[in-house]
């Protein structure tokens, strides 16, 4: 739903539920930590960040017909395709894996020092491309420059 609607905000909507159920899977791998990341940095931040950057440039916000290519059935036919690609793959590497589920004590302080660690650099390098995107948005939608046309 989030590439076949016609209504940019609604398709910043649906990425809402995309992540949501993204998380849901971490959820149940067990990966409660990630799933909680998941939820607040994407749908709370990444998705909210969108929405201002749709508001702030004065995108067409209703239905547009440029949303709409008109290729719904060859994209139906990859996506079909590669969900089965994706399904034939998973049940053939993973039909017969068993592993006895124990308690463990976590993996929120390996990631956690991995993150702020191994990764810190590009981490931040994020950050500063998501202000400058920000910015970039409010120069844009700005009526008072001199200059304009």
């Amino acid at each position: 739903m989030v590439v076949t609607t016609r209504q940019l905000v609604h398709a910043a909507l649906w990425l809402v539920v995309c992540f949501g159920a993204l998380a849901g899977g971490y959820l149940v791998l067990t990966a409660e930590f990630v799933a909680w990341v998941q939820v607040l940095i994407y749908v709370g931040a990444i998705v909210v960040l969108l929405l201002f950057g749709i508001m702030l440039t004065r995108a067409p916000i209703g239905r547009s017909a440029d949303l709409d290519s008109g290729n719904r059935w060859a994209a139906g036919l990859v996506a079909v395709s590669t969900a089965a690609l994706l399904v034939s793959v998973v049940v053939a590497g993973f039909g017969a894996a068993y592993t006895p589920l124990e308690p463990g004590r976590g993996s929120a302080e390996e990631l956690g020092s991995s993150i702020f660690r191994t990764w810190v650099l590009p981490f931040e390098a994020l950050s500063v491309l998501l202000l400058a995107a920000l910015i970039g948005a409010i120069v844009l939608s700005r009526t008072d420059i001199k200059g304009r046309e």
